[in-house]
């Protein structure tokens, strides 16, 4: 598995490419903005996107949905109760930044336990519901894309409509600090981490 980090946005989002290199097919996680940018990296790599998969539904984290699905025509991805999310600016708070965000409905909703193929690389996605309803993370072996649920010496804000930090703490506890010490976490900002560094050092755990 090669694992692309671009940071995009204004709040400077993890987008990741997740690539098979044996088959070159690639997952798109988060395209937050700066679509240009994800092509670009694309093509460098002679990947071939089969899903633009989102951790959740806020600005920072879809704001280049539209355009990698219309470049690439790779499916949207995204957990059922985030759905309306694509679709509503006052949902995913585009509103609240100066933008007005609206795309098609995700062409697959997401719930808890389902596999996305790319290429020999099986992504399972886990509810973590808190930061939003429709959180998710994805685990690939030993490395799990968190999204804005759990960062390095961090977690995910729950201020936001529809969050709950007791949720995100449940979440965190029960799906995430249960895995191997040393899964790798890759965070929807900010730098790379563990589940066992955060285990011993994240004051919010």
């Amino acid at each position: 598995m090669i694992i692309e980090t671009i940071v995009v946005g204004q709040l400077e989002a993890n987008c990741y490419i997740i690539g098979c290199p044996k088959t070159r097919r690639a997952a798109v996680v988060d395209p937050g903005e700066e679509a240009e940018r994800i092509l670009n990296k694309l093509a460098q790599g002679g990947w071939q996107p089969v899903a633009i998969v989102l951790t959740h539904g806020h600005a920072d984290h879809i704001g280049a949905v539209g355009e990698i699905n219309k470049a690439t025509g790779a499916p949207v991805l995204i957990h059922s109760q985030d759905g309306e999310m694509l679709t509503d600016p006052a949902r995913n708070l585009s509103a609240w930044l100066g933008t007005q965000l609206s795309f098609k409905p995700a062409d697959r909703l997401l719930a808890d336990g389902d596999t996305i193929e790319v290429g020999t690389i099986t992504l399972s996605v886990l509810h973590t519901p808190g930061h939003t309803p429709g959180g998710i993370c994805l685990k690939a072996g030993q490395v799990l894309f968190t999204g804005d649920t759990l960062f390095a010496g961090s977690v995910g804000r729950s201020d936001f409509p529809g969050g709950s930090h007791d949720t995100l703490i449940k979440s965190i506890q029960s799906k995430l600090l249960t895995l191997p010490e040393d899964t790798g976490i890759y965070p929807g900002h900010g730098p790379a981490s563990t589940i066992g560094a955060e285990k011993r050092h994240n004051p919010f755990l």
